[in-house]
């Protein structure tokens, strides 16, 4: 009976559940775009699992985002579940240093004054001793600043209450500024006039903006709370996990400002919600406009257009940003729809997008496919895609276009924990950003929260270079198939006696 058993799990094993792919990219791994316009080459990379010990980083854990300086000469990664942020020094790729987001009472004094905009309903002791979880970045300053909100505190299991963020000296890389947020905070984003830093809260639909127009970070403080539709109510269990990564409302995301400051967008990803839209000139919600495909995660604005990424089916979607600010003009408060997006289907999940200097050539992180694509602007066709380590989440492209730094989030099953750096070259010359004159405040906007459940769902066959089995996925499905089994052969064999 035993040994039938036994048998009839291993067949179970080897042939009704295939092991889930994980994808390792191969450095030297280059791709050309089918029209000859530039050639993507995997050139090195930081990753925290069995393998080349010249690339091994132990401080790589989960990384979120990835935020190159504006001078070009280092670039930071959020390593979120390590609650560090890692600093590598560009073209080198050499670690300079790893930022501990560790709080406790030797914190304190770096604590900005409380705003009466994010009160603790649940915890009550010890709230300013914790982990940061650290999610995206933006810089503020000329890049003399870098701000780094927490997904969570530690001790917040379900990000109901208050999170909070650190603001890095980016002369010394140490933590000069602990400002607190509201729930579940995520993208942030700087003004081109350097007046406000905008935080996203996924948690609650809510947005904060903090006043930064002076060169003293103590003078800055919190100016209000800008409310997509409604706050989300917010009362979840204290000891048990709560999937607050689909159950936050809108699940509010990629966020922008017009270049003139004159509006605010965020991305809605939960929901249908599309695009929020704040009036900065009279701090006014004017509401939502619809018309994209559902799922939006990450806005950029490139010469006169706004673009899109859409997660869970895979695209990039523009639009004549000037068309779809006087559509958000008319909304007065409600649902509105505009349409005319062009788009252009990518891998699956496409997470962060971000734009070469020209506007020419988007670069998507595409975290089902396990791949980066790169769609031509002039015709919004596809022209190439490389592969990358499994979950591609946070992307981000140096001023000279030159250098895409992309992140891989780990996960249970395995894959991710990585970074991999890739060198562009062109067939014809982008500008040179670094040689023009830099805005005041230096926006690089990132993305998703780990293994969202808003649009996870979807398959893409990756062009791997590496695949390695992943018995997590498939262990759990086998132990169901293996009791379902047991039970047939001990309800035939009971039968038979």
């Amino acid at each position: 009976m035993k040994k039938t058993i036994l048998l009839i799990a291993a067949c179970i094993l080897t042939t009704v559940c295939p092991a889930q792919t994980i994808v390792h990219s191969r450095l030297g791994t280059a791709v050309k775009a089918n029209d000859g316009s530039l050639t993507i080459t995997n050139v090195d990379k930081r990753q925290n699992f069995t393998g080349d010990a010249s690339t091994h980083e132990p401080d790589i854990n989960s990384p979120k985002s990835a935020n190159i300086h504006p001078n070009g000469k280092k670039y930071y990664i959020n390593s979120l579940e390590g609650c560090a942020t890692v600093v590598f020094e560009m073209g080198t790729n050499r670690k300079l240093k790893t930022i501990h987001h560790k709080c406790d009472p030797s914190k304190d004094a770096l604590w900005s004054k409380p705003s009466e905009l994010y009160p603790f309903t649940h915890y009550t002791e010890n709230l300013n001793t914790f982990g940061g979880k650290p999610v995206e970045g933006c810089f503020s300053h000329n890049g003399r600043y870098f701000w780094v909100p927490y997904y969570r505190r530690t001790f917040d299991i379900n990000a109901q209450d208050p999170s909070a963020l650190a603001v890095i000296d980016t002369e010394t890389d140490e933590i000069v500024l602990l400002m607190e947020t509201g729930p579940l905070p995520k993208m942030i984003t700087a003004s081109h006039d350097g007046k406000y830093v905008a935080v996203t809260h996924w948690g609650n639909n809510t947005v904060g903006l903090i006043r930064v127009d002076s060169d003293n970070p103590r003078d800055w403080h919190h100016e209000r709370l800008l409310v997509v539709d409604y706050v989300l109510p917010l009362n979840f269990s204290m000891k048990t996990h709560v999937d607050r990564d689909s159950d936050s409302g809108y699940c509010l995301r990629g966020t922008v400002f017009t270049p003139d400051d004159k509006y605010l967008l965020v991305g809605c990803m939960g929901n249908s919600g599309g695009i929020a839209v704040f009036d900065m000139q009279n701090m006014e919600y004017l509401g939502r406009l619809q018309g994209m495909r559902a799922n939006v995660r990450h806005l950029v604005i490139k010469n006169g257009y706004l673009y899109l990424s859409i997660n869970k089916a895979g695209y990039v979607q523009r639009l004549p940003l000037e068309k779809f600010l006087d559509a958000a003009r008319h909304i007065n408060g409600k649902v509105g729809t505009v349409g005319g997006w062009e788009e252009c289907k990518v891998g699956d999940g496409a997470r962060t997008i971000e734009i070469s200097p020209s506007g020419n050539y988007v670069f998507a992180a595409c975290n089902l496919a396990s791949e980066v694509w790169v769609v031509d602007t002039r015709n919004m066709q596809a022209i190439a895609h490389i592969p990358c380590d499994s979950y591609p989440v946070g992307l981000d492209i140096s001023r000279d276009g030159k250098w895409i730094i992309v992140t891989s989030q780990g996960r249970k099953n395995g894959g991710g924990n990585a970074v991999n750096i890739y060198k562009v070259d062109y067939s014809t010359t982008e500008p040179n950003m670094n040689d023009s004159v830099k805005p005041l405040a230096y926006q690089v906007e990132q993305t998703d929260s780990a293994n969202a459940a808003v649009g996870m769902a979807g398959n893409s066959t990756p062009d791997i270079s590496t695949v390695v089995s992943s018995p997590w996925l498939w262990g759990s499905t086998a132990a169901v198939a293996l009791l379902g089994t047991i039970f047939l052969v001990r309800r035939k064999t009971s039968k038979s006696s």
